[in-house]
């Protein structure tokens, strides 16, 4: 079937499921493959849950006509994307980068949202099935579009702006993340860059903090010509600077060639310096696209971090900084930078194994220890197979979470500010109940 018949049939049904699980009446089932599993054997059951066709690639699971066969059914989803954002007028904006996108696609959405209909990708559904999902998802209604997008290897984010087609761009920051995926930092540079590079060749706009010398030169690399600057000089389309920092943070910021040159100032619910940047890249954009500064403070103030990044949970006996969603040694310094500046007597330092560095492991363990240490925290807890490698009896070490939880359980932190970090993977939420 032509992706442009397709189209019609997806028109009629315009809701995307690919998880029997969560079939909805008169959905468009996705029969998608993954490591250990093929949906095509559960296209019947989609059907009998209530889906209005399935779309397949194995001819033994198609029954009838409600089963429509295709060469590949990821490569017919992403087709079908692209030709739907073909067919949205609307502008597009492109979110990428090491740290901060999915917070910064949030407060961009808040911001954007006290005026226009905005859609972003719900939570993380950035790669090569999420964002075509995600682009499926924008309504004929929507005003605005923030498509966040990940990788880890090269040339993906390329072939996700072929797909999202993006009008605009931002990338928040490039740091180490992904190491075995990119070979190294410069393999970051290239892959995050690929943005840029798309958005230099369609003439499209892009977003940049310009306190970041990496962006700057990636722009001028890629020869952007047309870039709208933020960050802490007088010069930037927007300018700010934090006001506060405990518990949250406060931005004062101003926009360039203002007459009455105003400075208005936005209230947060997020800590940490390192969002700093990200506010204040949703400022940006929000005045970029004509909203007042009432509207883009109201986006802000009205942003509640989730899903474990840059939460701040109040226990019984302690206040824990939740940001143990995903952690990089990038992402890593900047949360040790925060806590050491947080004015809090005593402090504790949890934190898990960092994932995906490859051949860099050790070294990059090594030196997030070696910054641990230069803290004032009067714990220092460390969990997981690399952490312990490097195990020093002037600290504590686990080798698994749940040995940590054990050792938590018998010495629990009281009256103490701490900060819960590590990769996903490392399941560091279970130590809550201890804290």
């Amino acid at each position: 079937m032509k992706t442009e018949e397709l189209y019609q049939i997806y028109l009629k049904h315009p809701f995307i499921c690919t998880d029997t699980r969560k079939v909805t009446d008169s959905c468009l089932f996705f029969a998608l493959k993954g490591d250990n599993f093929d949906a095509n054997e559960f296209a019947s059951t989609a059907i009998e849950s209530g889906a209005s066709y399935a779309i397949i690639d194995d001819k033994r699971y198609a029954l009838n006509d409600r089963y429509i066969l295709v060469e590949d059914v990821l490569t017919t989803l992403q087709e079908l994307s692209a030709f739907h954002r073909k067919q949205l007028t609307i502008p597009v904006i492109g979110i990428t980068g090491t740290n901060g996108k999915t917070t910064t696609k949030e407060l961009i959405k808040s911001v954007l949202s006290q005026h226009c209909r905005t859609y972003a990708t719900e939570g993380n559904l950035n790669n090569h099935i999420g964002v075509p999902l995600t682009l499926l998802s924008v309504r004929d209604d929507c005003d605005i579009a923030i498509i966040e997008m990940g990788a880890n290897h090269q040339k993906e984010i390329e072939f996700l702006c072929s797909l999202a087609q993006p009008g605009y761009g931002l990338i928040t920051n490039v740091g180490k993340a992904h190491l075995e995926g990119f070979g190294g930092v410069e393999g970051v540079k290239i892959a995050k860059g690929e943005l840029y590079e798309y958005l230099a060749k369609t003439g499209g706009t892009v977003f940049i903090n310009t306190d970041n010398p990496i962006l700057v030169d990636m722009s001028r690399d890629r020869r952007v010509q047309n870039v709208v600057g933020y960050g802490k000089g007088a010069t930037n389309f927007v300018s700010g600077g934090l006001t506060q920092v405990s518990p949250f943070l406060t931005v004062d910021w101003q926009l360039k060639g203002q007459e009455d040159e105003a400075i208005f100032t936005a209230e947060s619910n997020l800590p940490g310096t390192y969002n700093f940047e990200n506010i204040l890249a949703a400022i940006c954009i929000g005045s970029f696209f004509k909203l007042s500064s009432a509207q883009i403070n109201q986006g802000i103030k009205a942003y509640l971090p989730q899903n474990n990044r840059s939460q701040i949970l109040k226990t019984e006996n302690n206040t824990v900084i939740c940001d143990y969603y995903n952690a990089n040694p990038s992402s890593m310094i900047v949360a040790l930078e925060n806590i050491q500046a947080v004015p809090a007597e005593k402090k504790v330092l949890i934190l898990g194994d960092m994932f995906e560095l490859g051949v860099d492991s050790p070294a990059e363990h090594s030196m997030i220890l070696e910054k641990a240490m230069e803290t004032t925290a009067y714990r220092k807890i460390f969990i997981g197979e690399e952490f312990y490698k490097l195990k020093d009896d002037a600290f504590e070490f686990y080798k698994t979470t749940d040995d940590a939880l054990q050792g938590l359980e018998n010495n629990r932190p009281i009256n103490s500010t701490i900060l819960l970090k590590g990769s996903r993977g490392m399941k560091l939420e279970s130590l809550i109940s201890t804290l």
